[in-house]
């Protein structure tokens, strides 16, 4: 059991490219404790555990299990969204969006899911395929998917590299088979990597303007926004922990106008 929590934070610390010195200057754990810990020599308290997860940056999903592995409870809650625990902090979430009206809000988990959304979002979401809009909706698939939004996104390359970067760095950060996942579904659906490759190469288009654009084509006109994320750096949930909220602003003043 020793060896193999002390395997686990191993392979965080690889992870996350940090040689043994480098996670010691940072968390003040000696190199020599720290190699002790990882071979399994050691048996590392509650206290270290959580010590070491933090300066590594780990989830606290993954915490718990880190001292489940060493032979503790867990540390972090785990409710469901709809648990009367976090309802002070839902209704909090769902104030949010319905302050950002008239433009487009959701509020995603961590894998992209819509858990909810304001109502200017539903106008984005014409012509979409039934199928993409039961729940749970995932807004990933509904913005490269070809019978989703993909044929009205005039900046398609542009828009779903950003959303590819997102989701890989998200990968990389809980290393979640479930995110990784996601990543590759996202290609075969739409070849996104050859998308934003396009935008990247020496002849393409590159990123225009200040900001990285969401263009939808309607029957209005285009539309553009661009977008800001807000995150609950606060939580002590694992259930919090992923949620998103998504706010869209229009990047024109025609779109403005169009949202007036």
């Amino acid at each position: 059991m020793t060896a193999a929590v002390g395997e686990l934070l191993r392979e965080w610390r690889e992870s996350r490219a940090l040689s043994q010195q480098a996670l010691s200057d940072i968390s003040t754990v000696s190199t020599r404790h720290l190699s002790r810990v990882e071979t399994g020599k050691a048996r590392p308290t509650p206290q270290m555990i959580l010590h070491l997860s933090e300066h590594l940056n780990i989830p606290l999903r993954e915490r718990n299990r880190l001292l489940l592995a060493g032979g503790f409870a867990p540390r972090y809650g785990d409710s469901s969204l709809d648990d009367d625990s976090l309802a002070g902090v839902m209704a909090g979430l769902r104030d949010l969006l319905d302050a950002h009206l008239p433009y487009p809000a959701l509020l995603l988990d961590d894998y992209w899911d819509v858990v909810d959304a304001n109502a200017a979002v539903d106008a984005l979401l014409v012509g979409c395929a039934p199928h993409l809009l039961e729940p749970p909706i995932n807004v990933l698939r509904l913005c490269v998917d070809p019978q989703g939004l993909a044929p009205r996104i005039a900046n398609l390359a542009e828009w779903s590299g950003h959303l590819l970067r997102q989701l890989r760095h998200r990968a990389l950060q809980t290393r979640d088979a479930r995110h990784a996942g996601l990543v590759n579904e996202l290609n075969e659906l739409n070849e996104l990597d050859e998308l934003a490759a396009l935008v990247d190469a020496p002849d393409g288009p590159g990123v225009t303007g200040p900001v990285v654009t969401l263009e939808l084509e309607t029957a209005d006109g285009t539309l553009r926004f661009f977008s800001t994320t807000a995150r609950l750096t606060t939580a002590t949930d694992a259930a919090l922990e992923g949620l998103h909220l998504e706010t869209f602003l229009p990047a024109d003043a025609s779109t403005r106008r169009l949202f007036a």
